[in-house]
């Protein structure tokens, strides 16, 4: 039962991921990185094909081995948040409007004070 909770917990990160690569508010690869750690508790062969996967392996294997976040990797997440900011300001009214706002800067605060690679 533990190990069918493991995959689904993998599998909706993976499709929260998938999701992120076309909706800048959503990140992809901290996605892909919880996706990854489910999929070694329940599925070692979806584990090794994200492990393997040739846009997001290197920054799962980073961040495992080394805790790292590369410096394109948190300018990428930095511009996101920023369409994301400016879609936010434009298409909701106050006070949902800054939602977006609070968002980025909890989660640009915790990406830039991660090491780099």
């Amino acid at each position: 039962m533990k190990r069918q909770l493991w995959l689904i917990g993998g599998l909706c990160a993976l499709a929260l991921g998938t999701v992120g690569i076309a909706l800048p508010l959503l990140p992809t690869v901290p996605f892909m990185i919880l996706a990854a750690f489910c999929f070694a508790r329940s599925s070692p062969a979806l584990e090794a094909r994200l492990m393997n996967h040739p846009a997001f392996g290197h920054h799962i294997v980073a961040w495992r081995e080394k805790g790292v976040v590369s410096r394109r990797g948190k300018w990428s997440a930095t511009v996101a948040f920023g369409i994301s900011i400016a879609i936010g300001m434009i298409t909701l009214a106050l006070p949902w409007s800054l939602i977006p706002l609070g968002v980025a800067i909890l989660c640009l605060g915790w990406i830039w004070r991660q090491p780099e690679a």
